[in-house]
């Protein structure tokens, strides 16, 4: 066969899978909203893997972005639709290893008892489960839970350990050199230092000490065990099948058609209802979202200035749809779900200015997830009331400025450069040389001149003096219990709180239903191939790689920083 008709054969068979491709999508996107549910079900829920607060705004994004994560916002909807439905007898959660934060946790465990105010049961199936805490303080929140006979559970703690990279950069001959503000703004300290600063050491112990006795505390109750009694299971870490059913953890060990005879309700068995598929149920159709609006915006990401890319909170997008939320009428109050560590102080400013001016017109609530420090609370500091988890990390008022000097790499690779600078300070951010004494003086007035801004505004948005947010600030990490007793947060709960609070402050009746304004928008398969602002994600056109561009420029133009660590979570 020749070599023409060896590429004409390969060009069609990915021409083929393309338009198999589109076609799925087109069809997800057309196929409608129609779910074909059974008199007698119970929702299965596969909690594993990894946890988005919100889906991809349309097909074409999940399609791009690969596996589909769980999306918070689908399973807080679910469980809130499955309360009420009668046609959902009962929930399953299939528990895997979750990739999200104990913030998160804590709210798939205030769902999970909200449903079961039903009187309906909810069940958690575990088949094996090594260092598994932060899926078992979920599983704790159910009636029954279920590990397979041969499976085995671990719950060890929490713990692990923080790289420090100085060494390493030191021997390739990088310099970090970073202001910052002040000792407990740590974001940049994995490359700056070889360990802990005192500081660093009881941010960081404060902290995970308050995760953990949160955990014991939370998990003993559930499980009718003394907090002694539950952090000696912890320190033996490891059961097997009937051990840990001997020891109080799990209620049985059944393999999985014992599991199907157990949701057997007058011995007939309930049929299985996917997750996805019930994700399709219209609210309205069980009698959720009958009344008025309330704007549900959520803030995901790493923030920059300009639009929105995936995983990047784009300060001018959230602020237009905070903008559009406060001039409609028909909006009676905003709730900002936040999940972020900062990003750039301007970015962050930006948004913070629509939340204020927002404020002054009809109630708006913060709902903080796993994650809301530095420009995260910049963000939600100015709202009328802020909610968080016990668990959320907050706060971490403060700055950063820097660079990473590679002049000693270069060095080592034989490559030279010559210096063209029209200004004295031109090259002040070049990569090629270190920073002189007197720029390293003039960064951190820069970087004290923002965190004054940062104190002020949070200090005016809080209700508090200067001094007093300066004192829990520095760039400090809280938990959201903690940041509740320092007046950085208003109440302990979730979304559902948070809503609850936006009814109140707009004068709308506890019991009355609300409509849900829902942004990002979903987008049809259309509307996201045609649409001008895109995904950002059209890496074959020219406009496409230029957005990509424009956002890694971006990223290298913002010089100071309003952002937690970069590695926090110890492993």
């Amino acid at each position: 066969m020749r070599k023409s008709a060896y590429v004409g054969m390969i060009f069609l068979f990915f021409f083929l899978l393309a338009a198999a491709g589109t076609f799925f999508l087109v069809v997800m996107d057309i196929g409608g909203t129609a779910v074909d549910m059974p008199a007698r079900g119970y929702l299965e829920v596969p909690l594993s893997g990894a946890v988005s607060e919100v889906a991809a705004a349309d097909s074409l994004s999940s399609f791009l972005l690969g596996a589909k994560p769980l999306a918070m916002h689908d399973l807080w909807m679910n469980l809130r639709k499955a309360k009420v439905d009668g046609r959902i007898q009962a929930v399953l959660l299939r528990l895997g290893l979750l990739q999200c934060d104990w913030a998160k946790a804590n709210e798939m465990r205030e769902a999970v008892l909200d449903f079961r105010r039903s009187g309906k049961k909810v069940y958690a199936v575990i088949e094996e489960a090594p260092d598994f805490d932060l899926e078992y303080f979920v599983a704790t929140a159910c009636d029954r839970i279920i590990l397979h006979p041969l499976g085995w559970l671990g719950i060890n703690g929490i713990g692990g350990y923080v790289p420090f990279l100085k060494g390493a950069l030191d021997k390739l001959g990088v310099r970090a050199e970073f202001e910052h503000v002040e000792e407990f703004k740590t974001a940049a300290n994995m490359f700056t230092e070889k360990g802990f600063t005192p500081a660093h050491r009881e941010e960081m112990e404060s902290l995970y000490s308050d995760l953990f006795a949160q955990y014991v505390a939370t998990a003993a109750k559930a499980r009718g065990k003394t907090e002694a009694e539950f952090r000696a299971l912890v320190d033996r870490s490891f059961f097997q099948g009937e051990r840990a059913k001997a020891a109080g953890l799990v209620d049985d060990c059944l393999y999985e058609d014992e599991v199907q005879d157990l949701l057997r309700q007058d011995g007939r068995a309930p049929a299985r209802v996917r997750f996805d598929d019930y994700t399709k149920v219209k609210p309205s159709s069980v009698g959720l979202e009958t009344g008025r609006t309330v704007a549900l915006i959520y803030a995901v990401g790493t923030i920059m200035t300009g639009e929105s890319l995936p995983q990047v909170m784009g300060g001018s997008t959230v602020a237009r749809w905070i903008r559009t939320a406060r001039n409609d009428g028909s909006v009676k109050a905003i709730v900002l779900r936040v999940d972020s560590p900062g990003g750039s102080s301007v970015g962050s400013d930006v948004i913070g200015r629509e939340v204020a001016l927002a404020r002054k017109v009809k109630p708006v609530i913060v709902s903080m997830s796993d994650v809301a420090g530095s420009g995260g609370y910049w963000i939600a500091m100015s709202a009328t009331k802020i909610v968080a988890q016990p668990q959320t990390l907050t706060g971490s008022i403060g700055v950063l400025a820097g660079k990473f000097s590679v002049d000693g790499l270069l060095g080592k690779l034989g490559i030279t450069s010559e210096k063209l600078a029209f200004g004295e300070k031109a090259d002040i951010f070049s990569p090629f040389r270190p920073f002189t004494p007197d720029e390293r003086k003039v960064l951190k007035e820069e970087i004290l001149w923002t965190y004054e801004q940062f104190l002020t505004k949070a200090a005016e948005g809080r209700g508090l003096t200067r001094d007093e947010v300066d004192a829990v600030g520095k760039g400090r990490i809280w938990t959201g219990r903690q940041a509740k007793d320092r007046k950085l947060v208003d109440e302990l709960g979730g979304l559902t709180m948070a809503v609850g609070l936006a009814k109140k402050e707009a004068g709308i009746d506890a019991d009355e239903e609300v409509r849900f304004d829902v942004w990002p928008k979903k987008r049809s398969f259309w509307q996201a191939v045609f649409s001008r602002s895109g995904i950002g994600l059209d890496i074959k056109s020219a406009a496409g790689r230029e957005k990509i561009l424009d956002a890694v420029r971006m990223m290298n133009r913002t010089k100071i920083w309003a952002v937690m660590p970069f590695w926090f979570k110890p492993d």
